[in-house]
């Protein structure tokens, strides 16, 4: 294993581009911390975001892997852009050549997607403990580290969305037309769940529900159920939801059947690149 991530550190180290991307994704995690100094002072209205509870124990575990997630699109162009290159450079055929197998070869890029998420997921946990112990207003430790599951969440929603990366990057052998084809699948998602609402309009009971209950198949709506948007969560978004007579009865929590397809769709891109890498004339 350690072999094999040598060879595609080499790899990422030697390349600007990757290293650039890489940078600006860890500047953009670290710029999380950024939002606390967020302040409107227009009159006698004084808004500190960092007031309003976002930093807040347990919260933060759920805000910041929620906002985290919005910038994993810079470490995928790292991921399909290093499988691109082996087809552009011919440096899957040399690896091959001097008596890396197939297998191993694939292997070494799942091992990078699994390292690079894992990175990232203790990144963000390093800069939520940080913020948290600054600005929150609970520091007692069964509290600081209740809700961790979002930080698991947050690895298997990055995981799977980077296996998703390799395997078209795998496919397409074009780092841009895998990042378009990865933007297309997302709209054909979307096209579909439009269609299900027109199909469910009439079913009796709630049409939400019964979209959810297809939709939670689908890789990218699978990996984005893992963490459900957090603003609503907020006391000052309930409180203002109330006073206009809204109820906001969301869950919040990180579902296990989530996690079980995001990982299922994991091995079948694996799968399905190790069996496109295996028939390919390299």
């Amino acid at each position: 294993m350690l072999r094999l991530l040598s060879i595609e550190y080499h790899k990422i180290r030697y390349n600007t581009a990757s290293r650039v991307l890489t940078f600006i994704y860890f500047g953009l995690l670290t710029s999380i911390a950024l939002i606390a100094a967020i302040k409107f002072d227009i009159g006698p209205v004084k808004f500190h975001l960092a007031e309003q509870g976002i930093f807040n124990f347990p919260y933060i575990w759920h805000f910041n892997t929620f906002v985290a997630s919005i910038f994993k699109f810079f470490l995928l162009l790292v991921i399909v852009s290093m499988v691109a290159n082996e087809y552009s450079y011919k440096t899957l055929k040399q690896n091959l050549i001097d008596g890396l197998s197939k297998k191993e070869f694939l292997l070494s890029k799942f091992y990078t997607v699994l390292v690079l998420a894992l990175i990232s997921t203790v990144f963000v946990f390093v800069t939520s403990l940080i913020l948290g112990l600054v600005y929150s207003d609970f520091n007692e430790p069964a509290i600081i580290f209740s809700d961790l599951s979002y930080l698991v969440a947050f690895f298997v929603k990055l995981v799977g969305f980077f296996s998703f990366g390799l395997f078209l990057g795998m496919l397409i052998k074009r780092s841009a037309f895998a990042v378009g084809a990865m933007i297309v699948w997302a709209i054909i998602e979307g096209i579909t769940k439009g269609m299900l609402y027109w199909q469910f309009r009439n079913v009796e009971g709630s049409t939400q529900a019964a979209v959810d209950q297809v939709m939670q198949f689908f890789p990218l709506e699978a990996m984005s159920n893992l963490i459900k948007e957090p603003v609503t969560r907020l006391g000052a978004v309930k409180t203002v939801a109330n006073q206009i007579g809204e109820h906001i009865t969301k869950d919040y929590s990180v579902s296990l059947l989530s996690i079980v397809i995001v990982l299922a769709w994991t091995a079948i891109f694996m799968l399905l690149s190790y069996r496109l890498l295996k028939k390919r004339d390299l």
